[in-house]
């Protein structure tokens, strides 16, 4: 039996938990990380915070309260500025309820389809937060600036990643290989600020 910390990502979202393992693998944070899936009937924790900041640290307290384990959450999304920001904190469920990314991807297109190329600017927002059982927690942001496509591009990623690219670059989110998309995306950099403190807390925890 693994001797490392287990640490639960608050998500079902498989892509997620694959992400924010390569990030750990390369910082060498020795955790044992698993998703909500390894709870069953573990109940989804809605989004009703204003900001990714607020339902990131909703996420992270009930998954940990429910497991009694630290956990990992995240809350992110698309802020286009043609859009006033949108969909923002929405970016999940922008097409409303039961639908999917593809279903997101063309209403935002679709929204921008009288928009002018110059005025396609946007970014890829990411608060993720740590909170333990006891009531520790901490959040920090990540950022990735870039400028919207009106064609999708690319097999890699999910979400809105097909129409996103990031500036400095001619190859959109979804056209990045694993690696090199964690190198600059928003939850990759949220994740890398996180490491030091999620190891911090663990590290209490594991001395108190």
């Amino acid at each position: 039996m693994s001797e490392r910390p287990r640490v639960v990502l608050g998500t079902h979202n498989a892509h997620k938990v694959q992400e924010l393992r390569r990030i750990l693998d390369v910082e060498n944070l020795a955790i044992d990380l698993v998703g909500v899936d390894a709870f069953p009937g573990l109940a989804e924790v809605p989004e009703t915070g204003a900001t990714f900041a607020e339902n990131a640290l909703l996420k992270a307290h009930a998954v940990a309260a429910v497991t009694g384990l630290p956990s990992v959450a995240d809350d992110s999304g698309l802020c286009v500025d043609a859009l006033n920001g949108m969909p923002g904190v929405l970016s999940a469920r922008w097409a409303g309820p039961g639908r999917v990314d593809r279903d997101n991807l063309k209403l935002v297109l679709d929204q921008l389809r009288e928009t002018p190329d110059f005025r396609l600017g946007a970014a890829f927002v990411c608060a993720a937060a740590v909170a333990l059982p006891d009531g520790p927690e901490h959040v920090v942001e990540g950022r990735v600036d870039g400028r919207l496509i009106r064609q999708p591009r690319g097999t890699g990623g999910f979400g809105y990643d097909p129409i996103f690219v990031p500036a400095g670059s001619s190859l959109t989110m979804a056209e990045l290989d694993p690696e090199a998309k964690d190198a600059i995306s928003h939850r990759g950099r949220a994740f890398r600020a996180l490491v030091p403190v999620l190891a911090d807390l663990l590290e209490r925890r594991r001395l108190a």
